[in-house]
């Protein structure tokens, strides 16, 4: 297949996650030649996949629930913003993905919540540092390495694609560097980008995500950066809406502190209270949950701390309501807790504005009593997470930033993970799947759907799309 830097192969693969192996893996089965290029080296190279907490769900929701309400709650959670193809795609599809799987040897538990009746086995609990080693999503790759190799395919490590090869009937192939910044080349009948998202370059986080990147915690493993968008968009294709990463609340101290990263989150404490800034104000929406506050904390701009306030009574029951919960967590690893039996004591402890926050505690308390919290500005929505009243002392005040997983907008593709152009047209030959594809997830509303399921049914349409197989 290679000959001094020189590949030829019917499918390249850029991007060696659960996307891209799934992706050719499937391509392999059904006899075609298949070249994966993971950029990163190492036999157990660090991606978000095998970073994963490995729980297979739609927008927190069972993936065999039926696939007409799965669509629904994909519609539901973006705003009405999701591309409806893709939407239909994916409650359509996860099922099948995870039994495909399951062909290859990877296994499936049950977790302890309705919503995750398939997570990778041996569960990855709490994946914080090396934990993920030996865990479900790392086995998982490593199963479809070896199923890639049997079929004849190889994955490449330390091999970064950096621009496509066009030709008058579409892509034809790809160039790179390796990490010794030798040039390779791979001509291909087929390209499939599986690369990820851009959470890891700064200009681009700077111009989508958030003004300050450097205020954002990168709760990932640090490998995406873009490339794909950038090859796809120089090869004519379109991006979809940018705006929008799935990621959490962390701890401030999760910046300096790496035990308080990715875990324990305090999106369930934001939910049941306020979130507020350094003038005692309300932000957003906490009615919309942690993934949108995230995302409404990354980009305002400015300095300025940001800040979730509860009672005792929420810390004691939303705070212990995972199994990674912040309640007693934080306090054991070291987090910074402000707590205090008034709000202006604890205001003060935490350098807010004491009588801003109070005003806006007293103001959140009776629309909360009076069922008002719509009206509030910002509005408070009720019909997701209940606003819980801040009324049992001591209060608890918790210094917060954003931590990005992944950006949810990508590069635009159409139901058969196809490259399209602003006009929906295809760009023959190339094809975009995972986090690197966009239009599903993100937008206003900063929808979350799961990394995870659409990045299995994208890999597994591009290839069968590739193959022939119908729809």
């Amino acid at each position: 297949m290679a000959s001094d830097r020189k590949y030829v192969c019917d499918v390249a693969v850029i991007g060696g996650g659960i996307s891209g192996l799934v992706a050719a893996v499937r391509c392999a089965q059904g006899g075609l030649r298949v070249l994966v290029l993971e950029r990163q080296s190492g036999e157990r190279y660090l991606c978000n996949s095998r970073l994963s907490a490995g729980v297979w769900h739609i927008c927190a929701s069972d993936v065999l629930e039926a696939p007409a309400v799965l669509e629904s709650k994909i519609l539901a959670a973006t705003g009405g913003e999701a591309d409806p193809a893709l939407a239909w795609m994916v409650a359509h599809e996860a099922a099948r993905v995870i039994d495909w799987l399951r062909t290859l040897g990877v296994r499936f538990m049950k977790g302890p919540y309705a919503y995750q009746r398939f997570v990778m086995a041996p569960p990855a609990v709490s994946p914080q540092g090396a934990a993920w080693e030996g865990r479900g999503p790392d086995v998982a790759l490593q199963m479809l390495e070896e199923a890639l190799n049997g079929l004849g395919g190889s994955l490449l490590r330390g091999h970064r694609a950096t621009g496509l090869e066009t030709r008058q009937e579409g892509i034809g192939g790809l160039r790179g560097l390796t990490q010794s910044s030798e040039p390779f080349e791979v001509r291909a009948g087929n390209v499939i980008i599986a690369d990820g998202g851009f959470q890891s370059d700064p200009g681009l986080v700077r111009e989508w995500i958030a003004p300050d990147p450097g205020r954002v915690l990168a709760r990932n493993s640090r490998a995406s950066s873009g490339d794909g968008l950038r090859m796809a968009q120089e090869a004519g294709g379109a991006a979809s809406d940018l705006r929008g990463f799935y990621g959490h609340l962390l701890s401030k101290d999760a910046a300096w502190n790496e035990a308080l990263s990715p875990y324990p989150y305090l999106d369930y404490l934001a939910t049941a209270g306020v979130v507020v800034d350094a003038a005692g104000k309300r932000i957003a929406d906490e009615g919309l949950g942690g993934v949108f506050l995230a995302n409404r904390i990354a980009a305002r701009s400015g300095p300025g701390d940001h800040f979730v306030v509860t009672d005792q009574r929420i810390w004691e029951e939303c705070g212990t309501f995972r199994m990674t919960s912040p309640n007693p967590l934080l306090a054991r690893l070291g987090a910074t807790m402000y707590q205090a039996d008034s709000i202006e004591a604890v205001a003060g402890l935490a350098g807010i504005d004491a009588s801003g926050l109070a005003s806006t505690v007293a103001a959140y308390n009776r629309a909360v009593a009076n069922g008002s919290t719509a009206g509030l500005d910002p509005e408070r929505s009720a019909d997701k997470y209940k606003p819980w009243p801040l009324a049992v002392p001591p209060y608890h005040v918790f210094p917060v930033l954003p931590g990005i997983t992944y950006t949810m907008g990508g590069i635009a593709i159409d139901a058969h993970a196809r490259v399209v152009t602003g006009t929906g047209t295809p760009v023959a030959h190339l094809y975009a799947v995972g986090c690197a594809s966009g239009g599903l997830e993100g937008g206003t509303r900063h929808g979350y759907v799961g990394g995870l399921v659409k990045s299995g049914v994208t890999g597994l349409r591009a290839a069968e799309h590739i193959l022939g197989i119908p729809a």
